[in-house]
């Protein structure tokens, strides 16, 4: 069991009635809590979605909480600062003043830190401290008005060869203040991607589905995430440029294993972080597995770290992988799909 459950299973007496769990581990607390608590899950992330759905869980995905009465909620804190303002706040309107609201976390989770975005919603006392780990509890003391989910967007801009784009990021999306290194070294070359059915995966705010379908109103994009907050985001984006609606399909994912069949083009900055973790498994399977959602002649481009071995895996699927460029410490990577190379 990850340690921040255990760690809030030692104070379980504090547990009582209907229950939010935000952001859990996907371990077996569900079946560790007391029968007379109710308890429900909201995630984010469409991975962790799938585990406790799988386990009979009743669990909520998307950027809002779910539509229902809690007594108490428990925060399980996530990587971002300015994500965890947003539950807090959305928290705090949702529950009535004297209920508790807990917060479990890793110590180098900056868990310390967290509690202290706490301290404007009421008092708060640490319950307990072990395995690494914290327990935070704060009684609610405050009334909040409701913000709409617009006015938590951080909007910049970027230059395209048909005029600027604003994008508009949401709370926890990569790069949200700013465009990062990786996608303005590929965005120059998103001029040379085929037309037609483009899936971008790991679409975060959505620059690069709204740059394609800028360059080309013909284009058709799917813009694939396992984070909701970016699929929203993408979706403001579009909405914000008034770009075509129908040239727009958001869809969450758990892999490149759930895009679209016979795409012209696969295009992507792939992510490799869940929560604090490093984890490459999700962009080295696309770079092994994505011509299978590729027709023939399909183009897969992808931009990452120059140290990363994406070259290699790229070729050993394709056949070949061409490095369009490689600049201030990011390669952009081309490869397309050819009738003579084995499937695999």
């Amino acid at each position: 069991m990850d340690a921040k459950s255990e760690v809030l299973l030692r104070q379980h007496d504090y547990l009582k009635g209907r229950v939010l769990l935000i952001n859990a581990p996907t371990d077996e607390l569900r079946s560790e809590l007391d029968a007379s608590i109710v308890p429900t899950f909201w995630t984010w992330n469409f991975n962790e979605f799938q585990y406790f759905q799988n386990q009979g869980t009743d669990v909520h995905f998307g950027v809002d909480l779910p539509d229902q009465d809690f007594d108490q909620a428990i925060i399980f804190v996530p990587k971002s600062k300015e994500l965890l303002n947003y539950i807090i706040h959305n928290i705090a309107v949702k529950l009535s003043q004297g209920c508790h609201v807990f917060l479990v976390g890793e110590k180098k989770g900056g868990v310390e830190r967290a509690a202290k975005q706490l301290q404007p919603y009421g008092k708060i006392i640490k319950l307990d401290s072990a395995r690494h780990c914290q327990l935070w509890q704060l009684t609610l003391d405050c009334a909040v008005k409701a913000k709409a989910l617009a006015d938590w967007a951080q909007t910049y801009t970027v230059n395209t060869p048909k005029g600027d784009l604003t994008v508009c990021a949401l709370p926890g999306v990569f790069s949200q203040n700013r465009l990062d290194v990786g996608t303005a070294v590929f965005l120059p070359y998103l001029n040379q991607v085929t037309s037609g059915k483009i899936a971008d995966f790991g679409c975060g705010a959505g620059v690069i589905s709204a740059y394609l379908a800028k360059l080309n109103p013909s284009n058709r994009i799917f813009a694939l995430d396992v984070d909701a907050f970016a699929l929203a985001s993408t979706q403001m984006t579009f909405e914000k440029n008034q770009l075509t609606p129908e040239q727009l399909e958001i869809k969450a994912v758990s892999g490149i294993e759930d895009a679209p069949l016979f795409l012209h083009a696969i295009v992507s900055n792939p992510p490799f972080h869940q929560g604090i973790q490093t984890n490459y498994d999700a962009s080295e399977n696309l770079c092994k597995t994505s011509r299978r959602h590729l027709k023939s002649g399909g183009e897969l481009w992808i931009v990452a770290n120059r140290f990363l071995n994406y070259p290699i895996l790229v070729e050993q699927s394709f056949g070949e992988c061409t490095v369009k460029t490689d600049q201030q410490g990011f390669k952009v990577l081309f490869a397309s799909t050819k009738k003579n190379v084995k499937e695999f």
